[in-house]
C-alpha cells in the first residue's frame, strides 16, 4: 500500500523579512585613539541589527503561530489537548468521571458530570494562553451515547445512555422479528442493535414521564455528546451534529445525508428533537472568541488523524473498546460480513465513507483485571507479567461483557474464560487477555478484506493500549500484517484539531499536516504458526453466544 505523504514547510521561514529593525537602530560614531580619528561603526551596527532582528523574528514567529484546541470526550474521561501548527501537543488536561450501572447490562453517565469534566479541562488548557493564539476548537466524542435535555433550561431529562448499554436488546429483537432490519441497514449502513442511538432515544421517551409529549412539542433536544458539549459551550444557541455522528444513530440516511422520515417513524422519534446536521469541518459557533470549527465521532476523527485519506487505508484504535476503520472513499460499501458502513467525514462537497468493525471491550478488559480481579495495579504491570510466559498455555478469554459486536452482533453473549487447568498462572491469564483484544481485531480484518476485495498490507494503530509493545507485537503476529504505530498516538484528538484547523485557516489543506504523520515503530509479524490460538478463540466465541437469551 502506498503510504507516501507530502512534506510540510513551516509557515514562517528563517529567511522571512522582519521589520523590527527598520528605523530602530541609529549608527553611532566615536573618537578613537590619540589621533582623534573618527571611526564609523556601520559594520558593527549592521551586525547588531541583524542579531536583534533574528531574536525578534523567533519571538514574532512564536506569537504568530496559531494553536488549535481539541476536546476529546471519551467513555471514562474528558480530555483537552492543545496542538501547534506542527501537530505537537503543547498542553493537555484530563478528568475522569463516574460510570453508573443501575442494572445488569445498563451503562449510564450523568450528562452534567461529563460537561463539568470537559469544562474543567478546557479552562485548564486556555489559562495563561495569549488571547487570539487559539484559532479554533475541534471536538471528538464517544459516539452513540444518547442525551435528551430541556430546550429552555438545558437540563438533562435522564442520564446519558452509553453506547455500551444493552437495555434495548429486546426491542431490537422485536424489530428484527418484524423483518425491518434489512431496510434499516440499507438506509443507515448499521445493524439493528442496542449499540446505536435510536432505541435509546425511544426508551427515554417511553420511560420518563411526559418526555414524549414534550419532545413532540419541540421542548426537548436530542444529541450525541458532541451536540451536548456544543450546546453547553454556546449557551444553548447552537444545536448541531456532524455527519459522522449522525450516521451512528440509526436515524440518518447515509446516502441522502439527511434524517430519514421512514426511520423516524419506525423508531417513534419526533423530528423536532434532532439537531441540524453540518459538515465535519466548518465553523458553527464560538466559545470566548475561539471558533468551534470541527467535530467528528472519535473513530472517524482517529481515521482522519491517522492520515488515512486514500481508499484502502485502515486504522485500529485501542481504547475502552477497539474500532477498526477502513477508508472506502466516496463509495458507501455495503458489508456482507457483519461490518458497518459509516460516514467518515464531509468537508464541503467531499464525502468519505468507511467500513467499520466494532469491538465493545478492549481496554475495559484490562480495567477489569485491575479493578475487579486485582491481578495487576497498572497497565504496565499487565505487560510485564504477560511477557514472562511465551504463550497463554491454552487459556482463552472472551470479554463479551457487553455482548459481542462485529461481526457477531449478539447482545446476549457474555464473557467467559476457557481452557483453565490447575497449572494456569496469573501470567498466562494476562497474556490470554492481550490475545483476546488482538484476536477480535483479527476477525474484523478478515471481514474487512473480504468486503473490500483487497488484502491490507499494514494497519495503523492508536489509542492508549497501542503504547503496549507486547500487545502490538501480538497483534502483528496474529494478523500476519505490519502494524505501524505513529510517533504520537493522540490521533483522535489530532483528527478533531485538524478538522478545526482546516476550517479556521491554520492549515490550507490536508497536505499541510499529512506530513506530520510519522512512524514511531513498525511491528513485523513472526513466522510462527498461530492457527491453534485462533481455533481455540473461535470455539470460545461459539460457547458464549446467546448465553443470556438461552437462560430466559
Amino acid at each position: 500500500m502506498n503510504i507516501g505523504v507530502s512534506g510540510y514547510e513551516p509557515p514562517y521561514s528563517s529567511n522571512d523579512e522582519c521589520p523590527a529593525g527598520q528605523g530602530n537602530y541609529m549608527p553611532r560614531w566615536r573618537i578613537s585613539g590619540g589621533l582623534g580619528r573618527v571611526i564609523a561603526e556601520k559594520d558593527i551596527a549592521r551586525f547588531r541589527v541583524r542579531r536583534l532582528e533574528k531574536r525578534f523574528e523567533v519571538r514574532s514567529s512564536e506569537r504568530r503561530m496559531k494553536l488549535v484546541l481539541a476536546l476529546d470526550q471519551g467513555t471514562t474521561s474528558s480530555r483537552a489537548l492543545l496542538f501547534d501548527e506542527n501537530g505537537r501537543v503543547i498542553r493537555s488536561a484530563q478528568r475522569e468521571f463516574p460510570q453508573y450501572y443501575p442494572e445488569p447490562g445498563w451503562v449510564e453517565h450523568d450528562p452534567e458530570e461529563i460537561w463539568k469534566s470537559q469544562r474543567e479541562t478546557l479552562e485548564e488548557i486556555v489559562a495563561d494562553v495569549e488571547e487570539g493564539r487559539i484559532a479554533g476548537m475541534g471536538i471528538s466524542n464517544q459516539r452513540e451515547t444518547t442525551v435528551l435535555w430541556d430546550a429552555e433550561t438545558g437540563e438533562a431529562v435522564y442520564n446519558a445512555i452509553v453506547w455500551q448499554d444493552r437495555r434495548t436488546a429486546e426491542r431490537c429483537r422485536v424489530l428484527k422479528d418484524d423483518g425491518v432490519e434489512r431496510e434499516v441497514t440499507e438506509r443507515t449502513g448499521l445493524r439493528l442493535d442496542p449499540y446505536f442511538s435510536a432505541t435509546k432515544i425511544e426508551w427515554i421517551l417511553d420511560h420518563v414521564d411526559g418526555a414524549r409529549e414534550r419532545a413532540e412539542a419541540g421542548k426537548l433536544c436530542f444529541g450525541t455528546i458532541d451536540s451536548w458539549i456544543i450546546w453547553k459551550l454556546t449557551g444553548g444557541r447552537v444545536h448541531v451534529t456532524d455527519v459522522s455522528n449522525a450516521s451512528r444513530t440509526n436515524l440518518f440516511n447515509i446516502h441522502t445525508l439527511e434524517w430519514d422520515k421512514t426511520l423516524l417513524e419506525m423508531f417513534r422519534v419526533p423530528r423536532a428533537l434532532l439537531p441540524e446536521v453540518v459538515d465535519s469541518s466548518g465553523v458553527v459557533g464560538e466559545w470566548r472568541g475561539i471558533a468551534i470549527g470541527g467535530m467528528a465521532g472519535d473513530q472517524q476523527a482517529a481515521l482522519f488523524g491517522q492520515a488515512c485519506f486514500d481508499p484502502g487505508m485502515a486504522k485500529s484504535t485501542y481504547g475502552t473498546g477497539c474500532f477498526l476503520l477502513m477508508n472506502t472513499g466516496g463509495e458507501a460499501v455495503r458489508s456482507e460480513n457483519g461490518l458497518l458502513t459509516t460516514v467518515g467525514w464531509r468537508i464541503g462537497s467531499e464525502v468519505n465513507y468507511a467500513l467499520e468493525g466494532s469491538v465493545f471491550v478492549a481496554g475495559a478488559l484490562f480495567q477489569w483485571l485491575r479493578d475487579e480481579l486485582k491481578l495487576v495495579e497498572t497497565a504496565s504491570d499487565l505487560d510485564a507479567i504477560a511477557a514472562t510466559v511465551p504463550d497463554s498455555g491454552g487459556c482463552v478469554v472472551v470479554p463479551a461483557f457487553a455482548g459481542l459486536g462485529a461481526p457477531h452482533w449478539d447482545p446476549y453473549a457474555r464473557g467467559a474464560v476457557f481452557g483453565l487447568t490447575r497449572g494456569t498462572s496469573q501470567a498466562q491469564l494476562c497474556r490470554a487477555s492481550l490475545e483476546a483484544v488482538a484476536l477480535q481485531c483479527v476477525e474484523l480484518l478478515g471481514c474487512m478484506e473480504r468486503d473490500a476485495g483487497m488484502k491490507l498490507l499494514e494497519l495503523r494503530v492508536d489509542g492508549g493500549a497501542s503504547k503496549s509493545d507486547l500487545l502490538m507485537q501480538i497483534q502483528s503476529d496474529l494478523l500476519q500484517r505490519k502494524v505501524l504505530r505513529p510517533s504520537h498516538v493522540e490521533t483522535t484528538a489530532f483528527g478533531a484539531a485538524a478538522l478545526a484547523g482546516l476550517a479556521t485557516g491554520v492549515w490550507r489543506d490536508r497536505g499541510d499536516f499529512q506530513g506530520q504523520w510519522k512512524v514511531d515503530r513498525c511491528f513485523d509479524p513472526s513466522e510462527e504458526d498461530f492457527s491453534g490460538i485462533k481455533a481455540r478463540w473461535s470455539r470460545g466465541v461459539e460457547r458464549v453466544r446467546s448465553w443470556e437469551s438461552d437462560l430466559r
